[in-house]
């Protein structure tokens, strides 16, 4: 095991820069989770910890090693691919020791990990099948179970979900982060999914445009997102950015931040009965009630600015389309922000 420093790591593409200045520590056993859209610079970062692309400056520290320099196979890193990357002519088995013969691993030590690796993953029954015979969860088994067998410093996943359904996805989530708990293995892990990102982290790098937005645990990105970028992107559905100006006439407004334009209200912030605290009161129309399951999701429009807002609210509420009525967020669920910086205005 190992720690993992990127200092001031920068990528570019000719004069076009992908990742911009990131400096990240990922303390020994910890699971770090690169979340953001597509084209933020996150798989082109996991890539060059890698050593499948180039840095252009900055450098890159495992172990405390200065690895930028140092070809993949030197790094003591083992990666997931989404793709399962599994040779089909192998079985299961031959996959498995492939990365072992050829670094000259003794015959019983790779016997060894092959079974620690089969018995974690529960893949011992599919040792003797090829690839084509296998789901899809279970080549993502067998891709996790080639990294277990090499024993790495550190595990480099890049988004190994996202060719799997729906369902399928939550129980290998699940898998990934019961296994990563007992190896206690240092792992950076790729996701465009924030649902995947909130629940396998134990802290999040939210990237936007190969910048770093913010470093946090997910309580604290969720709680305390520190831009309107990571306010906008994480939480589903999202936090809604509401205009001060939209609360003219409201005291509110006057005892928000300096420097506060824009003010941000988390769905389940918002309720339909006043609250006994300070709260803010918006009037509003109904356009949309969507029942799911044990909630739903109310979508309205604001009569100050004709914005669009979600609420998510416990049940079923009786609420006819096209009513009007009244939603309201405790003073303590704003979150203020600068539409000129991009950031919180109630930062120390």
């Amino acid at each position: 095991m190992a720690t993992i420093s990127l200092i001031d790591l920068m990528k570019s593409y000719g004069d076009i820069p992908a990742v911009k200045g990131v400096n990240l520590d990922v303390a020994d056993g910890e699971l770090i989770v690169l979340v953001g859209p597509s084209g933020c610079g996150k798989s082109t970062l996991l890539r060059m910890v890698a050593g499948l692309e180039t840095v252009t400056s900055g450098s890159i520290e495992i172990g405390g090693r200065n690895v930028v320099k140092a070809e993949p196979a030197e790094r003591d890193i083992a990666m997931v691919f989404q793709n399962y990357a599994l040779y089909p002519h192998m079985t299961v088995r031959g996959n498995l020791e492939y990365g072992l013969k050829n670094r000259g691993t003794p015959r019983e030590e790779i016997n060894r990990r092959v079974r620690e690796a089969a018995d974690i993953l529960e893949i011992g029954a599919l040792l003797d099948r090829k690839p084509r015979q296998l789901s899809g969860g279970q080549r993502q088994r067998v891709a996790m179970g080639r990294a277990i067998v090499r024993e790495p410093a550190a595990f480099l996943f890049d988004e190994p979900l996202s060719n799997l359904d729906a369902k399928l996805r939550v129980q290998m989530r699940v898998e990934i982060r019961k296994l990563q708990r007992r190896l206690k293995t240092t792992s950076l892990y790729v996701t465009h999914d924030q649902l995947e990102a909130m629940t396998l982290a134990d802290r999040l790098v939210v990237m936007n445009s190969g910048l770093v937005e913010q470093i946090g645990t997910p309580t604290e990105v969720y709680d305390r997102p520190a831009t309107l970028f990571v306010a906008g992107f994480i939480g589903s559905p999202p936090m809604n950015l509401i205009p001060v100006s939209s609360l003219s006439g409201n005291e509110v407004s006057a005892g928000l931040p300096s420097g506060t334009d824009i003010v941000g209200i988390r769905p389940d912030a918002f309720v339909l009965e006043q609250p006994a605290e300070p709260s803010l009161a918006l009037e509003a129309s109904v356009e949309l009630l969507e029942p799911i399951g044990g909630e739903s999701h109310l979508h309205v429009r604001l009569n100050s600015s004709s914005q669009s807002i979600v609420l998510s609210v416990p049940g079923r509420p009786e609420i006819a389309e096209a009513s009007d009525i009244v939603v309201h967020a405790r003073l303590a669920d704003l979150h203020p922000f600068s539409a000129q910086t991009g950031r919180r205005t109630d930062n120390p």
